[in-house]
């Protein structure tokens, strides 16, 4: 599929233009010079021609911003992607010199370069859009990303200038794996490891990561979308509106994934924030693999793994049928095993067990150990099913459900998971009227 990259200084629009590309608050929009920090990619169709669009952070030198060499890197990857750049500026401000530097890297890409002029929200703005002809990059489009004027006119030549053979991808029932956690436990760096190059940034500064970033994985036999997400804080500490609208982002992430790797931070431990993520995840009732992150930086024993994975456990308590992984991202230690046990976690959410099989196994467990008696009522179960639902659910026919209490369900669900592999996926068990 061919691919648009939208390049420029920070503040010129670009995140406002790629959201509405893709038809969608996809990307953060933000006064805040610097809010788009890694390479965010969408799709888009105009005429019946799809084709992938790439949102980049604003290019700069000089700048205040602790993250200005990483997000400038972030830039040249995508440009190097690219099949076609529009390079986006702001007609309020004219020409400036991070415009005269960027259109300088943009020469020297031997890439097709079509030069956007942003913010013409008015006929009285088209008259200042000729100074751009200085930029040396042919005839500048005049636009507004705010209103949509003049956008169809550059969809127009976007379509005309891309290769006439590129095929879309059908990719929308992938597997979706969304890596979560609290700020700077290595999820970006996680992400980067596996992809095997620098497709987040990655610093020590937490809070380093604004939105969401999805990226398809296809390696060693594997399809899948990766999805790296911002840092989840406590309520009580996200103060900024970007960090608001990250939180958010995250969440959403969590809702429409398939399987969450929780990564936890060896050197802080399990906290109240890590068991919050958590309960998210199985609330959505999403696929979970536990990841403990840095375990080059702890002193080990000979039972240190066991001790921490029982500790984890029992925090869990009372689901804790889950996949825990010890990693060192940096000296990437077990990470593959992290992808495996993802897909494993995958493959067990999605399975169904049939119904003569289910009942065959479960009901014989259930006339030994039947439901206890309550007001001297006898419970019965007679028949047992998974129902057609997207997660694993299971319902019993009994004649008095109303009195079968939590424990009973428990028991149940621990004889399910003994016979057949649900590790990482929550199991939802109903009681209903014979």
């Amino acid at each position: 599929m061919s691919l648009v990259a939208i390049v420029g200084r920070p503040n010129v629009g670009k995140s406002t233009f790629f959201n509405r590309l893709v038809g969608m608050r996809q990307a953060i929009v933000d006064e805040t010079a610097g809010t788009t920090r890694d390479r965010h990619y969408g799709k888009t169709d105009w005429n019946g021609r799809e084709f992938s669009v790439i949102d980049t952070g604003g290019y700069s030198i000089g700048s205040d911003d602790a993250f200005e060499g990483e997000i400038r890197k972030q830039v040249l990857l995508a440009i190097e992607e690219a099949d076609l750049i529009l390079f986006m500026t702001d007609i309020t401000t004219g020409i400036t010199d991070l415009d005269m530097m960027m259109a300088d890297v943009l020469r020297r890409a031997s890439k097709k370069v079509m030069l956007v002029v942003n913010k013409v929200d008015n006929y009285e703005r088209i008259y200042d859009s000729p100074e751009f002809y200085g930029l040396g990059l042919g005839d500048p489009y005049c636009i507004s990303s705010m209103n949509g004027s003049g956008t169809g006119d550059l969809m127009d030549a976007i379509v005309a200038h891309l290769p006439e053979n590129a095929t879309a991808e059908q990719e929308d029932d992938l597997p979706r794996i969304t890596v979560v956690g609290r700020p700077n436990v290595g999820k970006s760096s996680l992400t980067n490891a596996l992809l095997g190059e620098e497709r987040n940034i990655v610093t020590p500064v937490a809070g380093t990561t604004r939105d969401s970033i999805h990226t398809r994985y296809n390696k060693f036999g594997l399809d899948f979308y990766l999805v790296d997400t911002a840092g989840l804080r406590k309520k009580g500490k996200v103060t900024e509106d970007l960090e608001f609208y990250s939180v958010m982002r995250s969440i959403r992430s969590i809702e429409s994934a398939d399987v969450c790797v929780l990564m936890l931070d060896v050197s802080q431990g399990v906290e109240s924030q890590d068991m919050n993520i958590f309960s998210l995840i199985v609330r959505n009732k999403k696929g979970c693999v536990i990841v403990v992150n840095k375990w080059d930086l702890i002193e080990k024993g000979n039972n240190t793994m066991k001790e921490w994975r029982e500790a984890i456990m029992k925090k869990l308590s009372p689901f804790s049928d889950v996949p825990i992984i010890f990693t060192s991202v940096l000296e990437k230690q077990r990470i593959l095993e992290v992808l495996q046990t993802a897909i494993r976690v995958h493959e067990a959410r999605q399975r169904r067990i049939p119904t003569s099989e289910f009942n065959e196994y479960i009901l014989p467990i259930i006339e030994e150990t039947p439901p206890p008696s309550l007001k001297g009522k006898y419970i019965r179960i007679k028949y047992a099913m998974q129902l057609p639902s997207p997660t694993p659910s299971f319902a019993f026919f009994a004649n008095l459900p109303q009195y079968i209490k939590d424990p009973y369900r428990r028991f149940i669900e621990n004889k399910i998971r003994a016979n057949w592999d649900f590790s990482g996926v929550p199991l939802q068990i109903f009681f209903r009227k014979k």
